[in-house]
């Protein structure tokens, strides 16, 4: 693409671009609340895609490892111009969340400084889960329209209840509601003639390379003691993470604290490697609990953490701890979702990949609705409080808000932040 016509993309999709970026300073909640902030920037509003589209997106990136919500900003951006406003969108969607959270490396090492501002967020995550309910609600009415669809969304709503935190548990329900809803004859789309398609493979060979050559310099940086190394280790660390995680920031904890709290005081791993980034416990968790209470993608919490494992390095190193780890977690979710999904806008095609996608959209209506009951016993019903009370205010209000009227996510989380900041 041109340079002329690049600039002509941008020109053309600049309100497009404004609503990107208003999302990224309002997408609170994680995953389970951007879908309901998508469904109201997106659709409700802008109608930039339709809820059938929306579903769709998000049900296709729930199949694949990374950051979903990123993966389906990515594709909103790609269905409205191609790959270079894709990449566009996911800047911007990245850039706001990413620099806070490499900003709070530098000034937050204890976890008094993070409580102090969590207290002004803390109706975020009520607020999240009244945009999450919104969500399902509406998804519900689009994806539940027959008997399979509603015993597949119970049968995934209970199971990814009980083991949310688990890194398998959403890919095997969504494989399995695919399978479900092949043994029905009654969902055949019309005959059509399926021209083959020549695949690309440039992306998928690129991702590939990649995870190569980062596992060779990081294994030779460390090995011959190269003086920025740990440079070298991050980037590696972080690929390999976004390649394997499904399941958002949650299933990433596990991984972090294995790769930076345990295997630095495992005897068997000093020997091995003398050097080895090592970050403190308390670190990591607060730098999970600052990213739970800013917008954006819950993996920006690499950012933070690509900073920590360099900050006894001098501030240009822990600049380039920061960059190496957003890049690395983020690279492997763009690549994979823009290889994948026009292979899967070509097999979707077929009778029985057409069937499959019934299925996993009632998968990820039960993910919803298990993700708002996960997070709401969470909640401290035993012990009442007025916080407690506050909470199921916001919920309540939250979605009526959503629900009859046209006020815009950013005023409701205006008015989340004011009332943590005034009670």
């Amino acid at each position: 693409m041109s340079g002329f016509s690049f600039s002509l993309t941008i020109l053309r999709h600049i309100p497009f671009l404004k609503t990107v970026f208003f999302y990224s300073i309002t997408a609170f909640g994680g995953p389970q609340g951007h879908y309901g902030m998508m469904l109201k920037n997106f659709v409700n509003k802008r109608r930039y895609v339709t809820e059938e589209e929306l579903l769709e997106y998000n049900s296709f990136c729930q199949l694949l490892p990374g950051a979903s919500s990123t993966q389906t900003i990515t594709l909103i951006g790609y269905k409205r111009g191609g790959v270079a406003l894709a990449v566009l969108t996911l800047i911007i969607w990245l850039l706001p969340a990413c620099l806070l959270m490499g900003a709070f490396s530098f000034l937050f090492s204890s976890n008094s400084s993070a409580n102090s501002i969590n207290n002004i967020f803390r109706f975020l995550e009520p607020m999240a889960i009244g945009f999450l309910i919104f969500a399902a609600l509406k998804t519900f009415n689009i994806a539940i329209n027959n008997l399979i669809t509603q015993v597949i969304m119970i049968a995934s709503m209970i199971m990814s209840f009980f083991f949310f935190k688990a890194p398998w548990v959403f890919p095997v329900l969504i494989v399995a509601g695919g399978i479900a809803t092949n043994f029905s004859n009654n969902r055949i789309p019309e005959n059509e003639v399926i021209k083959p398609r020549q695949i690309k493979w440039r992306n998928i060979w690129l991702f590939v390379l990649l995870f190569v050559i980062a596992g060779i310099l990081s294994e030779t940086a460390r090995k011959q003691e190269w003086e920025h190394r740990k440079v070298f280790n991050l980037f590696e660390n972080f690929y390999r993470f976004g390649s394997i995680v499904f399941g958002g920031g949650d299933v990433l904890l596990p991984l972090l604290l294995d790769q930076y709290v345990a295997r630095p005081t495992d005897v068997k791993s000093i020997k091995r490697n003398p050097n080895q980034i090592r970050i403190e416990k308390s670190d990591l968790l607060t730098g999970f609990g600052m990213m739970r209470a800013i917008p954006g993608p819950t993996f920006s919490v690499a950012s933070y953490t690509g900073g920590m494992a360099l900050k006894d390095e001098g501030y240009k190193m822990q600049i380039m701890g920061c960059i190496a780890a957003t890049a690395g977690i983020f690279l492997p979710s763009a690549l994979l979702v823009l290889f994948f999904f026009p292979v899967w806008q070509y097999l979707k095609k077929f009778v029985v990949v057409y069937r499959a996608l019934e299925g996993i959209n009632a998968v990820v209506v039960g993910l919803m609705w298990s993700a708002a009951l996960y997070l709401l016993s969470a909640m401290p019903i035993k012990d009442i409080s007025v916080n407690t009370l506050l909470s199921f205010g916001i919920i309540v209000i939250t979605f009526l808000l959503l629900r009859y009227t046209k006020i815009p996510a950013p005023i409701i989380v205006l008015f989340c932040l004011l009332v943590g900041w005034l009670l």
